[in-house]
């Protein structure tokens, strides 16, 4: 009876171990909280909420804009082509130039937040992936 017992009760670790390894990873999450046009033709004011999860990376991405970055809680690995890669805390700032391969990573244990604005050409999507 005991070693049914065990048996089972291995198996169904096993089971729920490879739903937790096929469940997707974390995802970023961008909100936009205002879009404005600006002063300077072609171009549009973009400020953005960016929440990173522990463990979520953004993946290499570049923007049609100048981007700058508040990293208001927790920190990240920020990697930016040219530059050396750099762990930002909370209180740091950064700027991506336009068209800059970049990708930020969460290596933490809590949440990482920024407050981003972007310096956009209008019509373009904000963000394009590099594969």
């Amino acid at each position: 009876m005991r070693i049914g017992t065990v048996a089972t009760l291995v198996m169904l670790v096993l089971a729920n171990l490879d739903v937790a390894l096929a469940a997707d990873p974390p995802k970023v999450q961008r909100v936009i909280a205002l879009k404005e046009d600006v002063a300077v033709p072609d171009r549009e004011g973009v400020m953005a909420k960016v929440e990173i999860p522990p463990g979520a990376t953004e993946g290499k991405h570049t923007h049609p804009a100048d981007a700058f970055a508040f990293v208001l809680e927790g920190e990240i690995v920020q990697e930016i082509d040219g530059k050396p890669t750099v762990t930002l805390k909370a209180g740091d700032v950064f700027h991506v130039p336009p068209n800059t391969v970049h990708c930020a990573t969460n290596k933490g244990s809590v949440p990482a937040r920024l407050a981003v604005v972007f310096v956009a050409e209008k019509g373009k999507p904000l963000t394009t992936p590099v594969k």
